[in-house]
C-alpha cells in the first residue's frame, strides 16, 4: 500500500496578512497618555532672604477641601464662579491715584476698585491650598480656572495695545527665527503684556482636612 503524504496549507500569505494587522492596530488604537501642568518651580530662595510679607486685601485665598469643595475669600463657591471672581480680584486696582504710601495706581485696570480689595495687579498674589485627600481632577481645574483668569486679562490688554491676543504673540515670538530683529521684537510685546498682570500663583503647603 502506498504511503499517502499529508496535505500541506499554503502559509505564504499568513505574514502580510499579519503585517497588515499590526498595521491596522497602530493606526486605530489610541495610546493613553500621561497628562499634567506645564509649570515652573520657583528657585529656592537663600537661607538669609526672608519672604515679603503681603497685605490681606492683597491675597485671594482659595481653599479645596477632601469634598473638593471651594472656599474663596472664606466663602463657599462653585467651580464655574472661580474665573471671574478671580478676574475682579486681580483687575480690581484698589490703589488711589496719587496716593502716598508708594503702591502704584492701576490706570488700566477696570475693576471696581474696591479699597478693600487688591491694590494693582502687581501686588496681587492667588493662594490655593489643598487638601491631601483633594482630587487630583479637582485640583487640575480649579488651577486651570485661575490661569484663564490671567489669559483672560492678558488678552484684553494685548488687544488694547496691539490689536492681537497675547497667545499669538507668544506664538509669533516662538515661531521668529532666533536672534532676529523680529523675535527681539516680539518679546519686548511679550514681556510687556506679561508685566501688566503678572503671574503671581502661590501654592501653599497641603493640609489635612
Amino acid at each position: 500500500m502506498a504511503k499517502r503524504s499529508a496535505p500541506e496549507v499554503n502559509a505564504g500569505s499568513m505574514a502580510d496578512i499579519a503585517f497588515l494587522l499590526l498595521i491596522f492596530f497602530l493606526v486605530t488604537t489610541t495610546i493613553e497618555s500621561d497628562t499634567g501642568m506645564n509649570r515652573k518651580l520657583p528657585p529656592k530662595l537663600p537661607d538669609d532672604i526672608t519672604a515679603p510679607r503681603i497685605k490681606e486685601k492683597n491675597l485671594f485665598t482659595i481653599v479645596v477641601n477632601k469634598n473638593n469643595e471651594l472656599l474663596v475669600e472664606e466663602q463657599p463657591m462653585e467651580l464655574k464662579d472661580l474665573r471671574e471672581a478671580t478676574i475682579a480680584f486681580l483687575d480690581n486696582g484698589g490703589a488711589k491715584k496719587g496716593n502716598d504710601n508708594n503702591t502704584k495706581f492701576c490706570a488700566y485696570c477696570k475693576g471696581v476698585r474696591n479699597p478693600d480689595s487688591s491694590d494693582n495687579p502687581d501686588k496681587a498674589v492667588v493662594s490655593l491650598q489643598n487638601s491631601r485627600e483633594t482630587n487630583y481632577a479637582a485640583y487640575i481645574a480649579i488651577t486651570n480656572e485661575v490661569l484663564a483668569a490671567y489669559r483672560f486679562l492678558r488678552d484684553r490688554e494685548a488687544n488694547r495695545l496691539h490689536n492681537m491676543t497675547y497667545s499669538d504673540i507668544v506664538k509669533q515670538y516662538k515661531d521668529s527665527p532666533e536672534d532676529s530683529p523680529e523675535k527681539e521684537a516680539w518679546k519686548t510685546k511679550r514681556d510687556e503684556v506679561k508685566g501688566l498682570f503678572p503671574e503671581k500663583f502661590s501654592e501653599a503647603e497641603s493640609k489635612d482636612s
